[in-house]
């Protein structure tokens, strides 16, 4: 890879973690809006598709921590420690999967589902690792309401919003070139 890629890349994901650390914002610091938009998801898998899995590992890792450190949301544990595992997950596995695939459109949306799905179990594990450390159980219905009934406004607007772009920056090769 040149030198010229690497620098590029490097500054796409710093403008993915300043989005996932602004896009909160618009939710109005309400977090069960937060909760259901998923704001900081987005630039995430942005950042694995467009960068690479190495990319949207780190990005997805740090997002979650560096908006805890200097914000206080979300609360760094358990919350934005699962989330970092989540969101790391979900960078990683959209990045990698994106590059695995044939470049056809329905493969974006099989490299996204795939993200999203595992993502969700990973944040399904973290929890239930973080919560057994304080004594509180954390089972499969509280899962279900975390990972899916709670987040459908937020899944719904990931399914619409990331293919697009993608597609989008793929028929003008964006991509390509980043």
């Amino acid at each position: 890879m040149k030198r010229h890629d690497k620098l590029l890349k490097m500054i796409w994901a710093a403008m993915f973690l300043a989005l996932a650390y602004v896009l909160p914002f618009l939710t109005g610091q309400i977090p069960q809006i937060g909760a259901m938009l998923l704001p900081m998801h987005i630039p995430v898998l942005l950042c694995g598709f467009i960068c690479g899995w190495p990319w949207g590992l780190a990005v997805g890792f740090l997002a979650p921590l560096l908006r805890s450190a200097m914000l206080g949301m979300p609360v760094m544990f358990p919350k934005a420690v699962c989330m970092a595992f989540e969101l790391a997950a979900y960078g990683a596995v959209a990045g990698f999967l994106y590059r695995i695939f044939p470049k056809k459109k329905r493969f974006v949306y099989c490299a996204l589902l795939g993200a999203m799905i595992l993502g969700r179990i990973v944040w399904g594990i973290a929890m239930s690792l973080c919560m057994g450390i304080t004594g509180n159980p954390f089972g499969f219905s509280a899962f279900l309401a975390g990972a899916v009934t709670n987040a459908v406004p937020g899944i719904i607007i990931q399914i619409i919003l990331i293919p697009v772009l993608i597609i989008a920056l793929e028929k003008n090769r964006k991509i390509q070139t980043i």
